[in-house]
């Protein structure tokens, strides 16, 4: 036998795609998963296809979830994320994928891990390993399987489908260094060439970094094609990206943070302005309340990351953020409606009305199965 073949499921969550894989049929030895991880999505490619794997070829398609039963008694499995690199063969373990975190409870009622309503509402509260978070997540059932079809239409996934609400519960702090690990709603970072920039630096749902983006020369209405093409912009960014990844606490220098292509997250943000999206659809300004652009290892996002949209829902609840500072006069920064480049995402966050802390931050996904068979490595690859 040449060639190793594991079990697999092909998911989509969100706007994102990924193999789904059960613990039991990985090596035991953690060590070994980065290597398998990169082969199985055709990693990797400087031509940035991954035409030899599973992979689509940009930072939303390149993800592995594993799930496992539950290491704690308020969750009913685990599930761990990896970001596979594209150009690279890098796999960050970091932070979690929110869209495809629709995909897991569905995954495990689905595969007979959890109990639940053979018709109904099933309710599967998912641990994610990666943040040391737990996610409710509750969807349709129907005939004892989860629900695919429905009304629910979210910006850049063409047609309908069945929601499934997502509660991400206590979502601040996933690194323990507190929700804002400065201390400060707003921070200075001094780039190389000595230019001051204002952001914000924040941990929740995922550790992430906004900066108004004219304080870039970006644009926060761009297509991501022409921000992926503006080789100073996102030079800028990923400077900014790692200059706060040391600030957060999150590595120790630089250069540890070049690796780290996960977390944190790094977005411009910008006040509301007519844009099109990529599906054509024209967008007037009063139709949402911000606009942002994400940068995902190391790519425009063509949407924007589940755990960036929170993040994002919870720094414009701080004092004198540069989130803050974008959004239109008179929105509700608990139900935020974000521009992004696939249409309009709303995300709320509840918060304690005596403490103010933010207790839950909720959003709605589609999800659906696509394939489940085995995916196949090349052993030579697996021992890289």
């Amino acid at each position: 036998m040449t060639q190793l073949a594991i079990p697999a499921v092909f998911m989509r969550g969100g706007t994102s795609k990924a193999l789904v894989l059960h613990r039991r049929d990985l090596p035991t030895d953690e060590t070994r998963w980065p290597a398998l991880f990169a082969a199985m999505l055709g990693s990797p490619d400087p031509n940035l296809r991954q035409l030899d794997g599973m992979g689509g070829g940009i930072s939303s398609l390149s993800k592995i979830c594993v799930i496992g039963p539950a290491t704690r008694p308020d969750a009913d499995i685990d599930y761990t994320f990896a970001q596979v690199g594209v150009v690279d063969d890098s796999v960050d373990f970091s932070g979690n994928c929110g869209n495809m975190s629709s995909a897991m409870g569905p995954f495990a009622y689905d595969e007979g891990l959890v109990d639940g309503p053979r018709d109904g509402e099933a309710v599967v509260r998912i641990h994610n390993t990666n943040s040391g978070k737990v996610i409710a997540a509750r969807f349709g059932v129907s005939g004892g399987r989860a629900e695919v079809s429905g009304d629910l239409q979210i910006p850049g996934v063409e047609g309908i489908g069945a929601p499934v609400a997502l509660d991400f519960l206590d979502p601040t702090d996933t690194n323990g260094n507190g929700a804002l690990p400065s201390g400060q709603g707003i921070d200075r970072l001094t780039l190389a060439d000595g230019t001051e920039v204002q952001v914000t630096m924040i941990d929740a749902a995922v550790p992430a970094v906004f900066v108004a983006a004219q304080d870039v020369s970006g644009d926060t209405s761009a297509h991501p094609a022409a921000i992926d093409a503006d080789v100073a912009l996102m030079a800028r960014l990923e400077e900014i990206r790692r200059l706060a990844s040391v600030a957060m606490g999150l590595t120790s220098d630089l250069e540890a943070a070049k690796t780290r292509i996960a977390t944190p997250k790094v977005a411009m943000v910008g006040t509301p302005a007519t844009y099109e999206d990529l599906s054509g659809n024209g967008h007037a300004p009063e139709s949402h309340d911000l606009q942002i652009r994400m940068i995902s290892a190391g790519q425009a996002h063509r949407a924007v990351p589940v755990t960036g949209a929170l993040a994002l829902a919870c720094a414009a609840a701080v004092s004198g953020s540069v989130v803050q500072g974008q959004i239109a006069p008179g929105s509700d920064p608990q139900t935020l409606r974000i521009g992004t480049p696939s249409g309009i995402v709303s995300v709320g966050a509840t918060r304690d009305p005596q403490t103010g802390t933010i207790t839950a931050a909720r959003i709605l996904r589609t999800q659906r199965r696509l394939m489940d068979g085995r995916v196949y490595v090349p052993l030579s690859k697996t021992t890289q």
